[in-house]
């Protein structure tokens, strides 16, 4: 059964590349870790050059369309003054207590015009509220939220963590109607009534087949198995991974920053199997992001740009009921066409209009070749969805051919093209 996307999931698949910043007490204790139970006292904070323009102004050099801020991480550190919380910016000695680093992450996505994503972990082991009482910690976690979502505008994206929270149970129906009470407009990641889903790993990429309309999803990298989302639905997919092999720590491991070609990579098989990329990069101890970081991200996102022109071929022709081609631009070439009667490509990226709903399970590229006009297959994929990069060895193209051989319902093509990216 194939779902019809709402408006928010094909605006948020629209996004495709969105940059995390895990950012916190952990950026002032490195070599802490996850669930270790170490003290980190709130007044070792004290990011005194912070500069979320600088992290937010990065992000959108690279191409990034959304960013997410950790405004709670498991270890209940909250990144605003929170007034249900003695675990926060308000007791460390930066600007004196009166900080604040979701208004200024906030406000330096506005200023530069990308999405506002704040994440929180509804588990937690620090902070004086115990997660072992559900109904106090339910209030506090209700409290906390609507802070986050009525103090600082319009909220695009909600980032349910749900690392730690296995066999807790929530008031989720509690949870849920206040969220979306306080923004109509949100989207929430996994956990309840979720908008997208997480991808299952940790490493940036998704599978593929990639199928959107599910019943179960992953949430946690600590659970064994998927779980029930509530029926059938489509839920987008979405990769996080990190620029080093931490989320936080970003002043250690420097040799482990990946490089363009790893990233490009995981880029290939996040967007270009539909689902949308989130890179992480975790601000270091003075706020601002690591140079070798921030260079690095800069770099894949001129990458990006380099390789994916679109070469002068038509627009794509329907030929029957399952079958698209294009062909050489002779007007776009601006040359005697008997010269351009091939151009060398080796990537076809492929959109299908999905507004209705995700139809193709299985396709097939056949290229014409340049001299004797041969039909040759090059490529066989399955789902397609936003968006599908279909890379294959470097050949002259007379003609394009995709053949959709599997679908459920009728399949729709928004638009081929192709790239020589190598």
């Amino acid at each position: 059964m194939k779902i019809k996307p709402s408006p928010k999931q094909l605006e948020f698949l629209d996004w495709e590349f969105g940059v995390f910043f895990h950012f916190g007490i952990r950026a002032f204790f490195p070599g802490h870790r996850d669930w270790d139970g170490k003290p980190m006292p709130a007044e070792a904070f004290n990011p005194t050059q912070l500069d979320c323009k600088q992290w937010v102004r990065t992000a959108k050099a690279a191409g990034a369309r959304y960013c997410i801020l950790t405004c709670k991480h498991h270890d209940g550190f909250a990144n605003w003054p929170s007034k249900y919380s003695d675990y926060s910016v308000a007791q460390s000695p930066w600007e004196n207590g009166k900080g604040d680093v979701v208004k200024c992450f906030v406000d330096a996505c506005r200023e530069f015009n990308v999405k506002v994503g704040l994440y929180y972990s509804p588990a937690q082991w620090g902070g004086t509220v115990k997660f072992e009482n559900p109904v106090e910690y339910d209030d506090y976690f209700i409290n906390q939220i609507s802070e986050l979502l009525t103090n600082y505008g319009k909220i695009d994206y909600l980032w349910f963590d749900g690392c730690g929270s296995e066999n807790h149970e929530y008031d989720k129906d509690r949870i849920i109607n206040v969220i979306r009470t306080l923004q109509p407009e949100i989207r929430i990641f996994s956990m309840w009534d979720p908008d997208t889903r997480w991808v299952g790993n940790e490493d940036g990429y998704a599978d593929m087949p990639n199928i959107n309309t599910v019943d179960k999803a992953a949430f946690s990298v600590l659970a064994e198995g998927d779980r029930d989302v509530g029926g059938m639905r489509y839920l987008p997919a979405e990769c996080d991974m990190m620029m080093r092999n931490t989320w936080f720590d970003c002043e250690a491991n420097v040799d482990m920053v990946k490089s363009v070609d790893e990233l490009v990579g995981i880029y290939e098989y996040s967007v270009g199997r539909g689902a949308n990329m989130l890179l992480n990069i975790g601000p270091d101890s003075r706020g601002l992001l690591p140079e070798a970081d921030a260079a690095r991200i800069v770099e894949f996102g001129a990458e990006l740009r380099r390789r994916y022109i679109p070469l002068p071929f038509t627009a794509a022709v329907k030929e029957g009921e399952n079958r698209w081609s294009i062909s050489p631009d002779e007007r776009r070439i601006g040359c005697d066409p008997k010269d351009y009667r091939s151009l060398l490509a080796d990537t076809c990226i492929i959109e299908e209009d999905i507004a209705d709903c995700e139809a193709i399970e299985e396709f097939k590229l056949y290229a014409k070749t340049a001299v004797s006009g041969g039909i040759v297959c090059i490529y066989s994929g399955s789902t397609i969805g936003h968006k599908a990069i279909c890379r294959f060895p470097t050949m002259r193209v007379r003609q394009l051919i995709l053949e959709v051989t599997k679908s459920e319902g009728e399949p729709k093509i928004k638009s081929i093209s192709l790239c020589k990216v190598n």
